[in-house]
């Protein structure tokens, strides 16, 4: 068995669990608090790898030696830095669904909650008695109906009255303001003035037109 196995089945020298086992936020703060050390770690071994990097192309051919254990120093670093992205990657994973558990417990509770308060209202309550008080309202309602028909309906003052008598008045009276529109229109009045005579030149030609028509008459 290995050395993890034997971590999760409670074997190893592994840390004394709280009595009843960690809450969700105590886990969750060991997580976060693992992130961030793991984040440091990443951090110092990206620092280390491009001092290794820098040392073997200093060293370079001129000390060969030299530059191949930088170059194999670097390679256990970045050996390190993949072991601690894929640690990272199991650790994000197992923080989310702790998180997403935690949720949904709050939210079940939360609901058990509304529950039984809605469990403690009903229980005062008589559904033969909600039964008749509906039936009270709608009755309620249908009178009120039945009033509000009632007032908005018109009245029946003036039935009695024969309606083709009172189109023939309607139609007399219109004859009647026909006539006196007819009588109110006058005819222009004749002018008390006399009219202009005719200037001197047309009367003198009206007179020479006379007089040779006496000629022409008396020359025939």
């Amino acid at each position: 068995m290995s050395r993890i196995s034997r971590f999760f089945k409670g074997g190893g020298a592994a840390a004394p669990r709280a009595r009843g086992g960690p809450s969700p936020q105590e886990a969750l703060a060991r997580l976060r608090e693992t992130e961030e050390m793991l984040g440091k770690k990443q951090q110092y071994l990206e620092t280390r790898i491009e001092r290794e990097l820098a040392a073997a192309r200093q060293h370079g051919t001129a000390n060969r030696r030299a530059a191949l254990q930088a170059l194999k120093r670097k390679k256990r670093y970045e050996k390190q830095l993949s072991q601690i992205d894929g640690t990272l990657s199991t650790i994000e994973f197992q923080r989310e669904a702790l998180e997403n558990s935690h949720t949904n417990t709050e939210v079940l509770k939360n609901m058990g909650y509304a529950a039984q308060a809605m469990k403690k209202v009903h229980a005062n309550m008589d559904l033969n008695k909600i039964d008749d008080l509906m039936q009270d309202i709608t009755e309620q309602q249908d009178v009120a109906q039945e009033i509000s028909d009632a007032i908005s309906n018109r009245a029946g003052f003036g039935d009695e009255f024969d309606e083709d008598e009172l189109m023939a008045e309607l139609e007399e009276l219109e004859q009647e303001e026909m006539n006196k529109r007819m009588t109110d229109v006058r005819l222009p009045s004749v002018p008390s003035t006399s009219l202009p005579s005719r200037p001197a030149s047309t009367r003198k030609r009206a007179e020479d037109e006379d007089e040779m028509k006496r000629l022409a008459a008396w020359a025939s």
